[in-house]
């Protein structure tokens, strides 16, 4: 008996695709993830996958000579950009001076196993590094972090879809990239309702 969600990977009483909206965006996402991310049981970068038509995922930890992310990196179609905050990256901008296709890489894993990917990864040092608004603050309330407005994956997706895609703007009272948030919440609040009673409250909540 398969216990396990072919589509989510995530077990068949979390199975998170009853929230999953598929989405078309102008902006692609590339999520580079962390072999400890790919089957943990809180991880969101599956939600951008299945969520997203232009999403691609690899999972590995020095892509330096990842041969199709590279090949993705070769198309001079595309404006490619890393998701990445340090004391040079720029705030992301919806102007697109080039007028090139976007593309956005995503490091999905720990800040320090993130920080090691980019490091390994010499391929991608040549990209123009991005951060998103620092005093956005996150709602991934069962997972600890080291600040208080660290992002989940889905939640950094959701946030660069909204300030990049073209089409966002015209349908920003729909919240075009809405669904993606709430398959994140529902995910939360299921996990959070299988937890003991005061667990939750003991570990986790913040007063």
């Amino acid at each position: 008996m398969i216990r396990f969600c072919l589509q989510c990977l995530k077990t068949k009483k979390a199975c998170i695709c009853e929230w999953i909206t598929p989405i078309s965006t102008e902006v692609e996402l590339i999520i580079l993830q962390h072999p400890t991310e790919a089957k943990r049981p809180l991880g969101t970068a599956k939600i951008l996958s299945l969520s997203l038509v232009n999403c691609r995922t690899f999972i590995g930890e020095n892509f330096t000579d990842h041969v199709e992310l590279n090949a993705l990196l070769d198309d001079e179609q595309y404006q490619h950009q890393v998701l990445f905050l340090d004391g040079t990256s720029q705030a992301i901008s919806s102007s697109n001076q080039t007028k090139q296709k976007q593309r956005v890489i995503l490091l999905d894993g720990t800040w320090k196993k993130a920080y090691k990917m980019w490091q390994l990864s010499t391929n991608l040092h040549s990209l123009p590094k991005v951060h998103l608004d620092t005093e956005l603050s996150g709602n991934y309330r069962i997972r600890k972090a080291p600040k208080d407005n660290a992002l989940s994956t889905a939640e950094a997706g959701y946030h660069v879809l909204s300030q990049l895609d073209g089409e966002s703007g015209e349908t920003k009272e729909l919240d075009k990239f809405g669904s993606i948030l709430t398959a994140f919440d529902n995910m939360i609040e299921f996990h959070i309702s299988q937890m003991p009673e005061g667990v939750y409250q003991k570990n986790y909540r913040s007063e």
